[in-house]
Protein backbone atom coordinates (compact mmCIF):
# COMPACT_ATOMS: atom_id res chain seq x y z
CA UNK A 1 0.00 0.00 0.00
CA UNK A 2 1.57 3.52 -1.15
CA UNK A 3 2.10 6.44 0.80
CA UNK A 4 -1.33 8.20 -1.37
CA UNK A 5 -3.36 5.58 -0.07
CA UNK A 6 -1.87 5.55 3.16
CA UNK A 7 -3.01 9.37 3.18
CA UNK A 8 -6.19 8.91 1.85
CA UNK A 9 -7.25 6.46 4.27
CA UNK A 10 -6.17 8.53 7.23
CA UNK A 11 -8.39 11.36 5.93
CA UNK A 12 -11.19 9.01 5.53
CA UNK A 13 -10.93 8.07 9.02
CA UNK A 14 -10.55 11.58 10.59
CA UNK A 15 -13.47 12.52 9.24
CA UNK A 16 -15.39 9.69 10.09
CA UNK A 17 -14.39 10.60 13.63
CA UNK A 18 -15.01 14.29 13.20
CA UNK A 19 -18.62 13.37 12.30
CA UNK A 20 -19.04 11.04 14.93
CA UNK A 21 -17.79 13.50 17.45
CA UNK A 22 -20.24 15.75 16.07
CA UNK A 23 -23.14 14.07 15.92
CA UNK A 24 -22.48 13.37 19.89
CA UNK A 25 -22.42 17.25 20.44
CA UNK A 26 -25.19 17.83 18.80
CA UNK A 27 -27.40 16.00 21.27
CA UNK A 28 -29.41 18.58 22.82
CA UNK A 29 -32.40 19.00 24.67
CA UNK A 30 -34.22 22.47 24.34
CA UNK A 31 -36.24 22.90 27.64
CA UNK A 32 -38.73 25.30 28.36
CA UNK A 33 -39.71 25.82 31.94
CA UNK A 34 -40.51 29.07 34.38
CA UNK A 35 -37.77 28.36 37.30
CA UNK A 36 -36.15 31.99 36.78
CA UNK A 37 -35.72 32.33 40.58
CA UNK A 38 -32.56 32.69 42.45
CA UNK A 39 -33.19 29.19 43.70
CA UNK A 40 -34.89 27.63 41.22
CA UNK A 41 -32.25 28.82 39.10
CA UNK A 42 -29.30 27.05 40.93
CA UNK A 43 -31.06 23.98 41.40
CA UNK A 44 -31.86 23.18 37.73
CA UNK A 45 -28.28 23.54 36.90
CA UNK A 46 -27.91 20.66 38.95
CA UNK A 47 -29.71 18.69 36.26
CA UNK A 48 -27.78 20.70 33.49
CA UNK A 49 -24.29 19.48 34.99
CA UNK A 50 -25.98 15.95 35.16
CA UNK A 51 -26.74 16.21 31.19
CA UNK A 52 -23.47 17.74 30.10
CA UNK A 53 -21.88 14.48 31.42
CA UNK A 54 -24.26 12.16 29.52
CA UNK A 55 -23.06 14.50 26.43
CA UNK A 56 -25.84 16.27 26.19
CA UNK A 57 -26.47 20.00 25.86
CA UNK A 58 -28.79 22.30 27.12
CA UNK A 59 -30.87 24.58 25.55
CA UNK A 60 -32.73 27.02 27.79
CA UNK A 61 -36.10 28.36 26.91
CA UNK A 62 -37.13 30.10 30.40
CA UNK A 63 -40.86 31.55 30.43
CA UNK A 64 -40.94 33.58 33.75
CA UNK A 65 -44.20 33.37 36.13
CA UNK A 66 -44.85 31.14 39.06
CA UNK A 67 -47.55 29.31 38.39
CA UNK A 68 -46.28 28.91 34.86
CA UNK A 69 -49.59 30.28 32.87
CA UNK A 70 -47.10 32.37 31.05
CA UNK A 71 -45.08 29.12 29.92
CA UNK A 72 -47.99 27.50 28.66
CA UNK A 73 -49.13 30.27 26.46
CA UNK A 74 -45.24 30.19 25.12
CA UNK A 75 -45.37 26.82 24.68
CA UNK A 76 -48.83 26.93 22.37
CA UNK A 77 -47.24 29.24 20.08
CA UNK A 78 -44.47 26.69 19.66
CA UNK A 79 -46.73 23.20 18.89
CA UNK A 80 -48.86 25.93 16.84
CA UNK A 81 -46.18 26.54 14.88
CA UNK A 82 -44.82 23.11 14.37
CA UNK A 83 -41.78 23.49 16.45
CA UNK A 84 -42.23 21.72 19.77
CA UNK A 85 -39.28 22.33 22.32
CA UNK A 86 -37.74 18.70 23.58
CA UNK A 87 -38.79 18.69 26.83
CA UNK A 88 -41.53 20.92 28.95
CA UNK A 89 -42.22 21.61 32.15
CA UNK A 90 -45.51 21.15 33.14
CA UNK A 91 -48.29 20.55 36.10
CA UNK A 92 -50.66 18.35 37.11
CA UNK A 93 -53.74 18.75 34.46
CA UNK A 94 -51.77 20.78 31.68
CA UNK A 95 -50.07 17.52 31.38
CA UNK A 96 -53.32 15.74 30.43
CA UNK A 97 -54.27 18.13 27.98
CA UNK A 98 -51.00 18.02 26.10
CA UNK A 99 -51.58 14.28 26.29
CA UNK A 100 -55.48 13.99 25.04
CA UNK A 101 -53.76 16.35 21.85
CA UNK A 102 -51.47 13.42 20.86
CA UNK A 103 -48.36 16.05 20.82
CA UNK A 104 -46.29 14.34 23.78
CA UNK A 105 -43.74 11.39 23.41
CA UNK A 106 -43.54 8.11 25.19
CA UNK A 107 -41.38 6.62 28.37
CA UNK A 108 -43.21 3.27 28.38
CA UNK A 109 -39.23 1.38 28.54
CA UNK A 110 -37.24 3.77 30.39
CA UNK A 111 -40.22 3.85 33.18
CA UNK A 112 -40.48 -0.07 33.02
CA UNK A 113 -36.41 -0.62 32.86
CA UNK A 114 -36.15 1.51 35.84
CA UNK A 115 -39.03 0.90 37.83
CA UNK A 116 -40.58 4.36 38.07
CA UNK A 117 -43.91 2.45 39.01
CA UNK A 118 -42.94 0.95 42.47
CA UNK A 119 -41.07 4.43 43.37
CA UNK A 120 -43.40 7.23 42.65
CA UNK A 121 -46.53 7.80 44.60
CA UNK A 122 -50.14 7.00 42.90
CA UNK A 123 -51.09 10.47 43.06
CA UNK A 124 -48.56 11.66 40.70
CA UNK A 125 -48.65 9.12 38.57
CA UNK A 126 -52.43 9.66 37.38
CA UNK A 127 -50.51 12.68 35.66
CA UNK A 128 -47.09 11.17 34.72
CA UNK A 129 -49.35 9.01 33.05
CA UNK A 130 -51.76 9.58 30.63
CA UNK A 131 -54.15 6.23 28.83
CA UNK A 132 -52.07 3.92 30.94
CA UNK A 133 -48.50 5.38 29.00
CA UNK A 134 -45.95 7.15 30.91
CA UNK A 135 -45.13 10.86 29.45
CA UNK A 136 -43.66 12.26 32.01
CA UNK A 137 -40.95 12.41 34.58
CA UNK A 138 -41.37 13.75 38.16
CA UNK A 139 -38.69 15.46 39.30
CA UNK A 140 -39.90 16.77 43.10
CA UNK A 141 -43.42 16.91 45.37
CA UNK A 142 -44.22 20.15 46.40
CA UNK A 143 -46.58 21.29 48.78
CA UNK A 144 -48.43 24.65 49.41
CA UNK A 145 -49.82 25.18 52.56
CA UNK A 146 -46.45 26.53 54.45
CA UNK A 147 -45.74 29.18 56.18
CA UNK A 148 -42.60 30.83 56.48
CA UNK A 149 -40.59 33.18 59.91
CA UNK A 150 -38.34 35.25 60.32
CA UNK A 151 -36.71 33.30 63.43
CA UNK A 152 -35.84 36.52 64.77
CA UNK A 153 -38.89 38.22 64.45
CA UNK A 154 -40.27 35.07 65.66
CA UNK A 155 -39.02 34.90 68.39
CA UNK A 156 -39.49 38.29 69.72
CA UNK A 157 -43.07 37.86 69.25
CA UNK A 158 -42.49 34.92 71.75
CA UNK A 159 -41.52 31.99 69.45
CA UNK A 160 -45.29 29.84 69.96
CA UNK A 161 -45.74 28.47 66.69
CA UNK A 162 -49.08 29.25 65.64
CA UNK A 163 -52.34 26.31 66.00
CA UNK A 164 -55.05 28.36 63.86
CA UNK A 165 -56.28 31.27 62.35
CA UNK A 166 -56.87 33.11 65.58
CA UNK A 167 -53.49 32.03 66.78
CA UNK A 168 -51.71 33.16 63.66
CA UNK A 169 -54.10 36.64 63.41
CA UNK A 170 -52.36 37.25 66.76
CA UNK A 171 -48.91 36.56 65.85
CA UNK A 172 -49.04 39.14 62.54
CA UNK A 173 -50.46 41.87 65.29
CA UNK A 174 -46.75 41.33 67.17
CA UNK A 175 -44.91 41.42 63.76
CA UNK A 176 -47.07 44.60 63.30
CA UNK A 177 -46.03 45.78 66.63
CA UNK A 178 -42.14 45.24 65.46
CA UNK A 179 -42.95 47.73 62.62
CA UNK A 180 -42.39 44.96 59.83
CA UNK A 181 -44.59 44.28 57.37
CA UNK A 182 -46.17 40.98 59.14
CA UNK A 183 -47.14 39.20 56.29
CA UNK A 184 -45.27 39.59 52.83
CA UNK A 185 -47.22 38.89 49.96
CA UNK A 186 -47.36 39.29 46.11
CA UNK A 187 -50.67 40.44 44.28
CA UNK A 188 -50.96 37.83 41.69
CA UNK A 189 -53.71 35.54 41.17
CA UNK A 190 -51.42 32.66 41.67
CA UNK A 191 -50.43 33.82 44.85
CA UNK A 192 -53.66 34.53 45.62
CA UNK A 193 -54.79 31.44 44.72
CA UNK A 194 -52.45 30.21 46.94
CA UNK A 195 -52.95 31.79 50.33
CA UNK A 196 -56.72 31.32 49.59
CA UNK A 197 -56.26 27.48 49.55
CA UNK A 198 -54.80 27.11 52.83
CA UNK A 199 -57.12 29.10 54.14
CA UNK A 200 -59.56 26.68 52.92
CA UNK A 201 -58.07 23.43 54.04
CA UNK A 202 -57.43 25.47 57.60
CA UNK A 203 -61.16 26.47 58.02
CA UNK A 204 -62.78 23.79 57.49
CA UNK A 205 -60.82 20.83 57.34
CA UNK A 206 -59.42 18.41 54.41
CA UNK A 207 -63.37 17.03 53.94
CA UNK A 208 -64.08 20.59 53.17
CA UNK A 209 -61.32 21.40 51.16
CA UNK A 210 -62.61 17.87 49.10
CA UNK A 211 -66.32 19.35 49.04
CA UNK A 212 -65.46 22.66 47.61
CA UNK A 213 -61.96 22.57 45.17
CA UNK A 214 -62.27 18.87 44.10
CA UNK A 215 -65.76 18.32 43.79
CA UNK A 216 -67.02 21.62 43.90
CA UNK A 217 -69.56 21.39 45.56
CA UNK A 218 -71.99 24.53 45.00
CA UNK A 219 -73.12 24.25 48.63
CA UNK A 220 -69.23 24.38 49.95
CA UNK A 221 -68.70 27.04 47.34
CA UNK A 222 -71.07 29.63 48.85
CA UNK A 223 -72.22 28.14 52.48
CA UNK A 224 -70.94 29.60 55.84
CA UNK A 225 -67.50 27.96 55.85
CA UNK A 226 -66.63 29.55 52.32
CA UNK A 227 -68.19 32.90 53.59
CA UNK A 228 -65.71 32.45 56.54
CA UNK A 229 -62.63 31.30 54.29
CA UNK A 230 -63.80 35.16 52.49
CA UNK A 231 -63.55 37.27 55.59
CA UNK A 232 -60.51 35.59 56.55
CA UNK A 233 -58.82 36.67 53.63
CA UNK A 234 -60.08 40.36 54.16
CA UNK A 235 -58.59 40.41 57.66
CA UNK A 236 -54.96 38.97 56.05
CA UNK A 237 -55.22 41.36 53.86
CA UNK A 238 -54.62 44.32 56.21
CA UNK A 239 -51.09 42.69 56.76
CA UNK A 240 -49.61 43.32 53.54
CA UNK A 241 -47.93 46.32 52.54
CA UNK A 242 -49.05 48.89 50.22
CA UNK A 243 -46.36 47.79 47.39
CA UNK A 244 -47.67 43.94 47.25
CA UNK A 245 -49.66 44.30 43.48
CA UNK A 246 -48.02 42.22 41.04
CA UNK A 247 -44.88 41.42 43.06
CA UNK A 248 -42.88 38.18 42.13
CA UNK A 249 -43.15 36.22 45.15
CA UNK A 250 -39.37 35.54 45.74
CA UNK A 251 -39.34 39.40 46.20
CA UNK A 252 -41.85 38.73 48.87
CA UNK A 253 -39.37 35.75 50.46
CA UNK A 254 -36.70 38.46 50.43
CA UNK A 255 -38.53 40.70 52.93
CA UNK A 256 -38.69 37.91 55.36
CA UNK A 257 -35.48 36.60 54.50
CA UNK A 258 -34.50 40.43 55.41
CA UNK A 259 -35.99 40.84 58.42
CA UNK A 260 -38.54 43.12 56.80
CA UNK A 261 -41.41 41.20 57.20
CA UNK A 262 -42.26 38.68 59.59
CA UNK A 263 -44.00 36.01 57.63
CA UNK A 264 -44.59 34.72 54.06
CA UNK A 265 -47.00 31.83 53.46
CA UNK A 266 -45.48 30.31 50.14
CA UNK A 267 -44.69 26.84 48.55
CA UNK A 268 -41.57 24.58 49.56
CA UNK A 269 -39.81 26.28 46.83
CA UNK A 270 -39.78 28.96 48.71
CA UNK A 271 -36.87 27.57 51.12
CA UNK A 272 -34.82 27.75 48.18
CA UNK A 273 -34.25 31.20 48.17
CA UNK A 274 -33.96 31.06 52.21
CA UNK A 275 -30.58 28.72 51.55
CA UNK A 276 -29.35 30.55 48.05
CA UNK A 277 -29.24 33.13 51.10
CA UNK A 278 -27.25 31.15 53.10
CA UNK A 279 -29.92 31.19 55.95
CA UNK A 280 -30.25 27.35 57.70
CA UNK A 281 -33.75 26.61 58.77
CA UNK A 282 -34.58 26.33 62.79
CA UNK A 283 -31.30 29.35 63.47
CA UNK A 284 -32.49 31.80 60.82
CA UNK A 285 -35.98 31.00 59.68
CA UNK A 286 -38.80 28.75 60.39
CA UNK A 287 -40.86 26.23 57.89
CA UNK A 288 -44.10 25.42 59.46
CA UNK A 289 -47.28 24.27 58.00
CA UNK A 290 -49.96 26.93 57.84
CA UNK A 291 -52.41 27.26 61.19
CA UNK A 292 -54.90 24.60 61.11
CA UNK A 293 -53.65 22.32 58.57
CA UNK A 294 -51.29 20.51 59.91
CA UNK A 295 -51.52 16.29 58.68
CA UNK A 296 -52.59 17.79 55.74
CA UNK A 297 -50.53 18.25 52.36
CA UNK A 298 -51.86 20.06 49.33
CA UNK A 299 -49.46 19.01 46.68
CA UNK A 300 -48.11 20.14 43.11
CA UNK A 301 -44.81 18.55 41.21
CA UNK A 302 -43.02 19.35 38.57
CA UNK A 303 -42.63 17.31 35.51
CA UNK A 304 -40.55 17.27 32.39
CA UNK A 305 -43.32 15.72 29.55
CA UNK A 306 -41.60 14.66 26.38
CA UNK A 307 -42.94 16.01 23.19
CA UNK A 308 -43.07 13.94 19.78
CA UNK A 309 -40.08 16.06 18.45
CA UNK A 310 -38.47 12.80 15.65
CA UNK A 311 -36.03 10.05 16.37
CA UNK A 312 -33.83 11.98 16.21
CA UNK A 313 -34.02 13.78 19.47
CA UNK A 314 -35.23 10.83 21.12
CA UNK A 315 -32.01 9.46 22.77
CA UNK A 316 -31.89 12.69 23.82
CA UNK A 317 -34.62 12.61 25.64
CA UNK A 318 -34.35 9.48 27.28
CA UNK A 319 -30.89 10.57 28.70
CA UNK A 320 -32.96 13.62 30.37
CA UNK A 321 -36.01 11.18 31.97
CA UNK A 322 -33.54 9.04 33.17
CA UNK A 323 -31.20 11.61 34.87
CA UNK A 324 -34.35 13.35 36.39
CA UNK A 325 -35.44 10.12 38.18
CA UNK A 326 -31.90 9.08 39.20
CA UNK A 327 -31.93 8.88 42.67
CA UNK A 328 -28.72 11.31 43.30
CA UNK A 329 -30.32 13.71 41.41
CA UNK A 330 -33.24 14.03 43.17
CA UNK A 331 -31.11 14.21 46.43
CA UNK A 332 -29.31 17.09 44.59
CA UNK A 333 -31.85 18.89 42.76
CA UNK A 334 -34.34 19.05 45.71
CA UNK A 335 -32.57 19.72 48.60
CA UNK A 336 -31.45 23.19 46.62
CA UNK A 337 -35.20 23.64 45.00
CA UNK A 338 -36.78 23.04 49.11
CA UNK A 339 -39.04 20.19 46.93
CA UNK A 340 -38.83 16.44 48.48
CA UNK A 341 -38.33 13.72 45.82
CA UNK A 342 -40.95 12.28 44.05
CA UNK A 343 -39.01 8.95 44.19
CA UNK A 344 -40.01 6.95 47.83
CA UNK A 345 -37.13 5.07 47.94
CA UNK A 346 -34.61 8.18 48.15
CA UNK A 347 -33.23 8.42 51.52
CA UNK A 348 -33.96 11.84 53.53
CA UNK A 349 -30.32 11.95 55.63
CA UNK A 350 -28.92 14.35 53.32
CA UNK A 351 -32.19 16.74 53.94
CA UNK A 352 -32.08 20.06 55.99
CA UNK A 353 -34.82 19.64 59.21
CA UNK A 354 -37.33 21.34 56.17
CA UNK A 355 -36.92 18.90 53.87
CA UNK A 356 -36.74 16.23 56.35
CA UNK A 357 -40.22 17.51 57.54
CA UNK A 358 -41.77 17.43 54.28
CA UNK A 359 -40.95 14.04 53.54
CA UNK A 360 -42.14 13.00 56.52
CA UNK A 361 -45.62 15.03 56.17
CA UNK A 362 -45.96 13.97 52.43
CA UNK A 363 -45.32 10.12 53.13
CA UNK A 364 -47.99 10.69 56.48
CA UNK A 365 -50.61 12.02 54.22
CA UNK A 366 -50.79 9.89 51.68
CA UNK A 367 -51.48 7.17 53.74
CA UNK A 368 -53.68 8.93 54.98
CA UNK A 369 -55.34 9.66 52.33
CA UNK A 370 -54.70 13.75 52.75
CA UNK A 371 -52.16 13.84 50.42
CA UNK A 372 -54.35 16.32 47.75
CA UNK A 373 -53.47 18.30 44.72
CA UNK A 374 -53.28 22.02 45.18
CA UNK A 375 -55.79 24.46 42.96
CA UNK A 376 -53.12 26.91 42.50
CA UNK A 377 -51.17 24.96 40.58
CA UNK A 378 -52.76 22.75 38.19
CA UNK A 379 -53.34 19.62 40.46
CA UNK A 380 -56.90 20.17 41.32
CA UNK A 381 -58.58 21.26 38.57
CA UNK A 382 -58.49 21.86 35.20
CA UNK A 383 -57.20 25.20 34.00
CA UNK A 384 -60.15 27.07 32.92
CA UNK A 385 -61.67 26.61 36.56
CA UNK A 386 -58.66 27.18 38.16
CA UNK A 387 -58.40 30.74 36.41
CA UNK A 388 -62.40 31.38 36.89
CA UNK A 389 -61.41 30.72 41.01
CA UNK A 390 -58.76 32.76 40.39
CA UNK A 391 -60.83 35.69 39.12
CA UNK A 392 -62.82 35.83 41.93
CA UNK A 393 -60.16 35.36 44.54
CA UNK A 394 -58.48 38.38 43.47
CA UNK A 395 -61.18 40.62 42.77
CA UNK A 396 -62.32 39.95 46.25
CA UNK A 397 -58.20 40.34 47.66
CA UNK A 398 -58.33 43.51 45.93
CA UNK A 399 -61.64 45.22 47.58
CA UNK A 400 -63.39 44.92 43.69
CA UNK A 401 -65.86 43.14 45.17
CA UNK A 402 -67.74 41.84 48.93
CA UNK A 403 -67.93 38.96 50.53
CA UNK A 404 -71.38 38.61 49.77
CA UNK A 405 -70.60 38.99 46.31
CA UNK A 406 -67.23 36.45 45.93
CA UNK A 407 -69.87 33.66 47.71
CA UNK A 408 -72.43 34.38 44.65
CA UNK A 409 -70.06 34.69 41.74
CA UNK A 410 -67.65 31.96 42.98
CA UNK A 411 -70.02 28.86 42.06
CA UNK A 412 -71.23 31.09 39.20
CA UNK A 413 -67.90 31.08 38.22
CA UNK A 414 -67.09 27.45 38.15
CA UNK A 415 -70.06 26.33 36.74
CA UNK A 416 -69.18 28.59 33.85
CA UNK A 417 -65.90 27.48 33.49
CA UNK A 418 -66.78 23.43 33.23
Amino acid sequence: MNMRIIAQLAAGAALIALAAGSAKAAEEVEVLHWWTAGGEAAALNVLKENLAKEGVSWKDMPVAGGSGVQAMTALRARVTSGDPPTAVQMLGFDIRDWAEQGVVGNLDDLAEKQGWGKVIPEALQAFSKYDGHWIAAPVNVHSTNWLWLNKAAFDKAGGKEPANIDELIALLDKFKEQGLTPLAHGGQPWQDGTLWESVVLSTGGMDFYKKAVIDLDPAALSGDQMKKVFDTMTKLRTYFDPNFSGRDWNLSTALVIEGKAGAQQMGDWSKGEWLRANKKPGTDFVCMRFPGTQGNVLFNADQFVMFDVGDAKRDAQMKLASAVEDPAFQIAFNTVKGSVPARTDVPGDQFDDCGKKGIKDVADAAKAGTLVGSLAHGYAQPGAIKEAVFDVITQHLNGQIDTATALKRLPEAVAAAK
